[in-house]
Formats: structure tokens, C-alpha cells, sequence
């Protein structure tokens, strides 16, 4: 098996990506504690890709045949045939078992939060795809489930308090617009495999709207670590002169309707996450 092979059934841009925002909020919620326990930062790290890694194999797993149909899949390892379907169950409960332990060494909560986000990726959120738009509101779940994981690993006993909420909430609304963009842009590719993850279906003028709803939702959204008193002006006005630049960007999706403008929305959330949350991070500790 080839490293790319491996690389492509765990995803590891997406998933270097979820350690990012968890390892942000482990140290949010150390700075609340008063020290950074560092043996424990590199577990929430290394646990967490794991973690992420096995929800990504597992994914890939069920939804091997369907791969198959969409040109963007359709190379991944299990469907192009350079990995069998019992090499990734390995590969995937060998990373599960060893990420969830390692988690759940921090404390049980944190344990139990990366398990339940494994359960509702893999075998809630991927069966769904095929049957309803829900499925984004239920993915948005384990989707925004990294920051409060990395938020409570700080925490001894393992607790949710006012800043996990907030921490959650933010990736949370973002998921809804960053999942549209993406389905917008990919609305051909997923049709052939049957996916529904447009808010109407399809590319047309109700997910448009709803779309730029919840972008204009992510506005005083962003605003909540300054709004609590947890982050000051400066975390404030980035938050939200990036919730502008997105808004505008949902704005001309809806005005155009064009999928150039989804790429341009698709992009902005990229890039949106981990301005906000480096800053939220940054505001909070030279507070």
C-alpha cells in the first residue's frame, strides 16, 4: 500500500484540518486553566487524527460503490481497486481503538465526544446523503464537534462551559454555508451517485436564500467570544469584517446563482475558520 493511497482514504487535508481547529481550542481552554499541559496537546493531536482518520475510512467504506460514480471519488483507494474494502476495516477500527484511547486518556468526556462523533459521521451522516438535505444538519454535528473536543481535552475532569458552546457554535452555522458551497459547486459530480445535500435539491433560488440565511446567521454568531466578554475588539472586528467578506460572497451566489460565485463562497470558507479562530486564540490570551 502507497502512502497517496493511504492519504486519500483518510482524507488528510480534512482531517489535518480537524486537528487544527481541536488543538486551537485545547489551548483556549488551557489559557483558562492557567498552564498548557503539553504531553496532553500532543495526545489531543495525534489522537484526534486518528480519530478522524478511522470516521474517514469508515466513510469511505460504506459509500465504496458510489465512488465509483463521481469523477472526484472515483480514484480514492477501495473503488479504484488498490485497496480492499477488509484492508481499510483494519486500517480504520486499528486507528479508531488507538485515537479513542488515547482521547479518552485525557479525560472520559473527551473519550466519549470522539466516539459519538465517529458513530454520527460514518453511520448517520453518510447513509443520509442519498436520502435528505438533512443530512448537512446532521453532519454539521461531528463537523463542529472538534473545537468543544479540544476545548474539554484541556479540562481535567472534562467539562462544557460558556467558551465550548461558543467554540462549537461558530464551526457549527459555518458548516452549513462551507457544505453548500462545496455541494454547489460538486451538485453534477454528486448527482451521479444520487447525493442530496443542496438545501432544495438542487442548484436553484430556495438554497441560494437559505444559504445566505445562515451566512448572515454566522455574523453576530462570530461576534459571541466579544459579545460574553471572553474575547475583546480586536477578535471582534476580524470576526466580523470576515463575516462580511463571507456574507457578501453568499450575497452574489444568491444574486448570480452562477457557480463561479459558489467556488468564490467555497474558497471564503476556507480561509474564514481558521482566521476567526487563530484570532479568537490570540484575543485571548494577550487579554
Amino acid at each position: 500500500m502507497k502512502w497517496a493511497d493511504f492519504s486519500k482514504l483518510i482524507k488528510t487535508r480534512l482531517t489535518f484540518l480537524v486537528v487544527f481547529s481541536a488543538s486551537i481550542s485545547f489551548l483556549i481552554g488551557s489559557r483558562v486553566n492557567g498552564h498548557v499541559i503539553w504531553i496532553d496537546w500532543a495526545k489531543l493531536i495525534i489522537g484526534g487524527f486518528l480519530v478522524t482518520a478511522a470516521a474517514n475510512s469508515f466513510n469511505e467504506i460504506i459509500e465504496k460503490d458510489l465512488d465509483k460514480l463521481m469523477k472526484r471519488t472515483m480514484d480514492r483507494p477501495i473503488p479504484s481497486g488498490k485497496m480492499t474494502t477488509g484492508q481499510a476495516l483494519v486500517l480504520g477500527l486499528g486507528m479508531g481503538m488507538a485515537g479513542t484511547y488515547l482521547l479518552g486518556s485525557l479525560n472520559l468526556l473527551t473519550g466519549l465526544l470522539s466516539v459519538f462523533s465517529i458513530l454520527l459521521y460514518a453511520f448517520a451522516y453518510t447513509p443520509l446523503k442519498r436520502k435528505s438535505p438533512i443530512a448537512v444538519f446532521v453532519g454539521a454535528i461531528p463537523g463542529a464537534l472538534p473545537p468543544l473536543i479540544g476545548y474539554v481535552a484541556a479540562q481535567v475532569h472534562g467539562r462544557i462551559d460558556d467558551i465550548a458552546v461558543i467554540l462549537f457554535s461558530i464551526q457549527f452555522i459555518w458548516q452549513f454555508v462551507h457544505f453548500w458551497a462545496i455541494a454547489w459547486v460538486l451538485d453534477d459530480d454528486y448527482k451521479l451517485a444520487g447525493f442530496r445535500l443542496l438545501p432544495s435539491g438542487k442548484r436553484d433560488v430556495t438554497s441560494a436564500v437559505i444559504t445566505f440565511i445562515f451566512a448572515v446567521i454566522m455574523v453576530p454568531v462570530s461576534l459571541l467570544p466579544t459579545i460574553y466578554g471572553y474575547g475583546g475588539y480586536w477578535v471582534g472586528g476580524v470576526s466580523l469584517l470576515c463575516s462580511l467578506i463571507f456574507l457578501y460572497q453568499a450575497f452574489m451566489l444568491l444574486r448570480t446563482r452562477e457557480i463561479p460565485e459558489a467556488r468564490k463562497l467555497m474558497f471564503g470558507s476556507f480561509f474564514y475558520l481558521p482566521i476567526v479562530q487563530i484570532m479568537f486564540l490570540v484575543d485571548f490570551i494577550v487579554k
